[in-house]
């Protein structure tokens, strides 16, 4: 079965939008961060981005997460800033890639406003650098998270993700 990988920097809504595709799907969640080494997670709290090395065992945990998801699907959150990061979650298997994407201004804000997470909106910046689009031969879409709720972004994932399958 395919795993939805729901991607984008920080603030895009990844959790909120992975959990309620899980839902919808009736398959397990599992949230990125968790997959973090402490040592990346005390670089992000100081206010120092990831480096590919940072990333190299992170990748490799959420990958073997979607090869252990094989037969029964599941939806993860990871950044996947990169194509070459993305090249490593798909070799834990069938991925589809949900990509939020919006205004730098509401993520900074939401990132503000969020409580009980380690990621500072001075790394904002640093990851949309990182940030290369989708290409047309990643399975996946594009949802903009700054023109609809929740539940519609939800929705508009599902639709696609059954459209591809």
């Amino acid at each position: 079965m395919t795993v939805i990988v729901v991607m984008g920097v920080s603030g895009s809504g990844k959790t909120t939008i992975g959990t309620a595709l899980a839902a919808a799907l009736g398959v397990e969640y599992a949230e990125a961060d968790t997959f973090h080494p402490k040592a990346n997670i005390d670089r992000m709290t100081a206010g120092t981005p990831l480096t590919d090395e940072d990333r190299a065992p992170w990748l490799e945990a959420i990958a073997g997460w979607i090869r252990e998801h094989r037969d029964s699907g599941g939806v993860v959150t990871s950044s996947a800033l990169k194509r070459r990061y993305r090249d490593v979650l798909r070799t834990g298997g069938d991925v589809w890639f949900a990509h939020l994407q919006g205004d730098r201004a509401l993520l900074a804000e939401r990132m503000k406003t969020r409580t009980g997470h380690f990621m500072p909106v001075s790394l904002l910046d640093s990851q949309l650098a990182d940030l290369e689009p989708l290409e047309p031969d990643e399975a996946g879409a594009v949802f903009d998270n700054t023109g609809g709720t929740p539940e519609e972004i939800t929705e508009a994932a599902l639709t696609a993700f059954r459209e591809h399958a």
